[in-house]
């Protein structure tokens, strides 16, 4: 099925301006899941199985340790049919607590011959509220996977205004996650690393943690991960890693695009942020990083530059307990989650 895509219907996409083909596959996805039938019948096909032990972690069952990574499903729009293809789970958005166009086109660039793409997006999205009254009419007890919600600050808020932009997100959209991914690593948005300085992620931590403490008595607290950059020094990421263990989190997604250019992209005059091959090395070595220096006790979500079952594996094996693909499924194809999920069946952690 691979050799299939690579050799008949890749050459067609990537005649395609890059974001337009990521529409067109957007709108497949969506079209698929108005058919729950068929999406049931390629479930069977695609997922592992009864007879494998689903991947336990933060309180949620996932059928496998592969999942869709924030940036496909902008808008809560394909993720039902993510099941269908093999994924373990789906994490929608970036989603904003207001809605924005991004930033301007040409804003998604491929490099075939590395296996690589840059994109400076932006975080366009329809917003919390558009996509929280998208999801409203999906039942929850009807979802095949964990759902996922990864939410950044709009553009327009300021640095210290920030902790409250999030705050309106997770409030708009906590009664459909399933988990929450906060972003405060893309480069494509100005000012937005910042927050993971100490003293500013302090303040956004607390913020979210005392709304997700309130709803521990009601509707009950909701797993919050939080998604850190491949640039960062190590003495940073043990800033981060103190803050998020003082407060309680759930785990850490490691990591977002990089700013670096390595090897050709030195020459490369386009901004935004890198994922694919060239991230493969430096996001392994940062989840190495974090597994030791936590000694194992925090869940990591492995994503950069997973391209084949065996870079699937190699960030199971430096420590983490899921995966995310998202440039893969551009290089690979449609059932490339599958794949991967059934390499690393053996490899799959357990976390109570």
């Amino acid at each position: 099925m691979e050799l299939w895509y690579e050799k008949l219907v890749r050459p067609v996409l990537f005649r395609c301006d890059a974001e337009a083909a990521h529409e067109s596959a957007v709108r497949a996805m969506t079209m698929l899941g108005r058919f729950p039938p068929l999406c049931r019948v390629m479930e069977r096909w695609n997922q592992l199985g009864k007879r494998h032990r689903p991947v336990r972690v933060f309180g949620l069952d996932f059928p496998n340790a592969v999942g869709l990574a924030a940036g496909f499903d902008k808008n809560a729009e394909c993720w039902p049919a993510a099941a269908a293809l093999g994924f373990g789970h789906v994490e929608i958005g970036t989603v904003t607590g207001r809605r924005q166009p991004g930033n301007p086109r040409p804003r998604v660039v491929r490099f075939p011959g590395e296996e690589a793409v840059i994109n400076r997006m932006g975080f366009n999205n329809d917003g919390a509220d558009r996509v929280a009254r998208r999801l409203s009419r999906r039942r929850r007890a009807r979802r095949r996977i964990p759902l996922g919600i990864n939410i950044g600050k709009s553009r327009v808020v300021s640095i210290e205004d920030a902790a409250e932009d999030y705050l309106y997100s997770f409030e708009a959209l906590a009664d459909y996650a399933d988990y929450f991914a906060i972003n405060v690593s893309s480069p494509n948005t100005p000012d937005l690393r910042m927050l993971q300085e100490e003293s500013y992620l302090m303040n956004l931590l607390s913020v979210l943690k005392d709304a997700n403490d309130q709803r521990a008595a009601g509707n009950g607290r909701v797993p919050i991960l939080i998604k850190i950059s491949p640039d960062l020094t190590y003495r940073q990421i043990d800033a981060i890693l103190g803050t998020v263990i003082d407060l309680g989190f759930d785990g850490i997604i490691a990591t977002n695009t990089t700013l670096d250019r390595p090897g050709t992209f030195a020459e490369v005059r386009e901004s935004g942020g890198l994922s694919g091959r060239p991230l493969r090395c430096r996001a392994t070595q940062v989840i190495n990083y974090i597994h030791r220096h936590t000694e194992g006790r925090l869940p990591i979500i492995g994503v950069g530059g997973i391209l084949d079952p065996e870079s699937a594996g190699e960030k199971m094996d430096a420590g983490a307990t899921l995966v995310q693909i998202y440039t893969g499924l551009i290089y690979r194809g449609p059932f490339f989650a599958r794949d991967a999920a059934r390499a690393l069946s053996h490899r799959q952690r357990e976390w109570v």
